[in-house]
C-alpha cells in the first residue's frame, strides 16, 4: 500500500514575508558620510585646479616641449586645509623645481582658506568667546579652529589695526568729540578696568570717522595730551569744536594743545550733574526749566533764561548752582555754529552711541587677554559700524 505523503507542518512565523533587516544609517552617521564626500569633492577640484594654475606657470602641459615653456614640475607635497566643507587631509600641492609657483587656491602657510577665516575672524569681533568660536566651527567644519590658528587671525587683525592708527588725518575737522569708555582688561593672573581713550571726528563734508585710540588707567592729563598730541603728528592742524565732558585732565590737555579751539561742555552730563543736587520732588519743575535755557532759538534769549533760573532757584538749591556754574562759560558755545548743527554737536550723544554699539558686541567677552587685544577688536567692531553723517551747514 502506497505511503501517503504528509504535507510538511509549516508555522504561521515561517509563511510571512521576510523583513528586511534595518539599514538606515544613524542620522548622524549618514551626515559624516555626506560630509566625507563633500570634502572629498572638494579636494579632487582644487587640485584639479591647482594643476591647471602649475600648467600656466611653467607654460606647457605634462610631457610637452614648447619654445615658450618657463619651468618643470617636481612631483606634489601633502598639507592640511580646512575649508567651509571640512577638513581636508593629504591634499596633494603640485611645486615646480625653481619654487616659483605659488597657488591662488590659498595663502602660503594659511591652514584656512579665506572665507573660513574671514568667517572665525568675525566670531571673534562680535564678541564670541574663542570657546564658543572652536564649538561653531567644530559644527560647521568637523573641526575646532587650533590655538595657532586663532593666534593667526588675531595677528593678522592687529597688523591692520596698526596701519589705521599710523594712517595720516586730515589737516582740519569741523568737529571732534573726546570720551573714554571703560573694558576690563588681564595682566598676569590679575584684572584691571582700562580706559580707552576716543577721537571721534566730523570733517568738512560732515563725515563721521574715529580718529585715535589710546589706553589708559583712567582720564588723566597724560593720557589725553599723548592722545591729541598724536592727532597733531599725523597731520591735523585745524579743529573748529570740540566737544566734551567735564573731566579735569581732558580740558586741561585741550588748553595745552588746541587752546584756540572753542569747546561745548555735554549739556546732558550737566543736566545730570545738576540734577544730582534736587530732590526727586523738584526735579521735574527744574529740569523743564533747565532745558528751557538752551532751547531757545538765539543765544541772547539763552542767556536771559539763564539768568532767570539762577536767581530762581540760587538760595533754594546753591550746590545745584555751583555745579551749573562751573562751566557755565561753555554750556551755550553750540549757538555760534549753524542752528542745523546744534542737536548734533550740544552732547557727546554722538561718541556715547558709538560706545553703545561697541559695547554690545563685545559684552561677551569677561575680560580682555592683553591690551592690544582689547583695541584691536575695538577697532575691528568699530570698522563694521555704520556712522551717518552730520549736517555741517
Amino acid at each position: 500500500m502506497p505511503t501517503s505523503k504528509k504535507k510538511p507542518i509549516i508555522s504561521a512565523s515561517e509563511t510571512s514575508t521576510p523583513q528586511p533587516p534595518n539599514v538606515m544609517p544613524e542620522q548622524e552617521d549618514f551626515r559624516q558620510h555626506l560630509r566625507h564626500l563633500a570634502v572629498s569633492a572638494v579636494q579632487v577640484l582644487l587640485e584639479q585646479t591647482m594643476l591647471e594654475e602649475l600648467e600656466r606657470c611653467i607654460g606647457a602641459s605634462w610631457g610637452e616641449c614648447t619654445p615658450t615653456r618657463r619651468g618643470y614640475r617636481n612631483g606634489t607635497y601633502t598639507r592640511n586645509l580646512i575649508t567651509s566643507t571640512g577638513r581636508i587631509e593629504d591634499l596633494k600641492v603640485p611645486r615646480d623645481r625653481e619654487e616659483e609657483f605659488h597657488s591662488q587656491v590659498f595663502e602660503s602657510y594659511n591652514r584656512y582658506e579665506p572665507q573660513v577665516a574671514e568667517a572665525l575672524t568675525e566670531m571673534f569681533v562680535s564678541g564670541t568667546s574663542t570657546h564658543k568660536v572652536g564649538k561653531v566651527a567644530e559644527k560647521l567644519m568637523g573641526v575646532a579652529p587650533s590655538a595657532s590658528a586663532v593666534s593667526r587671525l588675531n595677528q593678522s587683525l592687529t597688523e591692520q589695526y596698526e596701519m589705521w592708527r599710523e594712517r595720516a588725518l586730515l589737516a582740519h575737522y569741523r568737529v571732534v568729540y573726546l570720551d573714554g569708555i571703560h573694558f576690563t582688561v588681564r595682566h598676569g593672573e590679575q584684572t584691571d578696568s582700562t580706559m580707552i581713550l576716543t577721537a571721534l571726528g566730523v570733517d568738512l563734508e560732515g563725515s563721521r570717522e574715529v580718529l585715535a585710540f589710546r589706553a589708559s588707567s583712567e582720564e588723566s592729563l597724560d593720557g589725553w595730551c599723548c592722545l591729541l598730541q598724536d592727532l597733531r603728528n599725523r597731520g591735523v592742524k585745524a579743529i573748529d569744536l570740540f566737544v566734551t565732558d567735564g573731566a579735569d585732565g581732558l580740558l586741561a590737555a585741550i588748553a595745552d594743545l588746541f587752546p584756540a579751539t572753542p569747546r561745548q561742555r555735554c549739556l546732558i552730563h550737566k543736566q545730570r550733574n545738576i540734577m544730582s543736587a534736587i530732590p526727586k520732588r523738584e526735579q521735574q519743575e527744574v529740569m523743564a526749566d533747565l532745558k528751557g535755557i538752551w532751547q531757545q532759538e538765539t543765544k541772547e534769549q539763552a542767556l536771559v533764561n539763564l539768568t532767570a533760573f539762577k536767581a530762581k532757584y540760587q538760595k533754594r538749591y546753591p550746590e545745584a548752582m555751583r555745579s551749573l556754574c562751573e562751566d557755565e562759560e561753555h554750556l551755550l558755545t553750540f549757538y555760534a555754529f549753524p542752528q542745523v548743527m546744534h542737536r548734533y554737536i550740544r552732547s557727546t550723544n554722538a561718541i556715547e552711541s558709538l560706545f553703545s554699539n561697541v559695547r554690545q558686541r563685545t559684552d561677551q567677552i569677561d575680560a580682555f587677554t592683553t591690551e592690544t587685544s582689547c583695541l584691536t577688536i575695538v577697532w575691528a567692531v568699530i570698522q563694521d559700524i555704520r556712522l551717518p553723517k552730520v549736517p555741517v551747514g
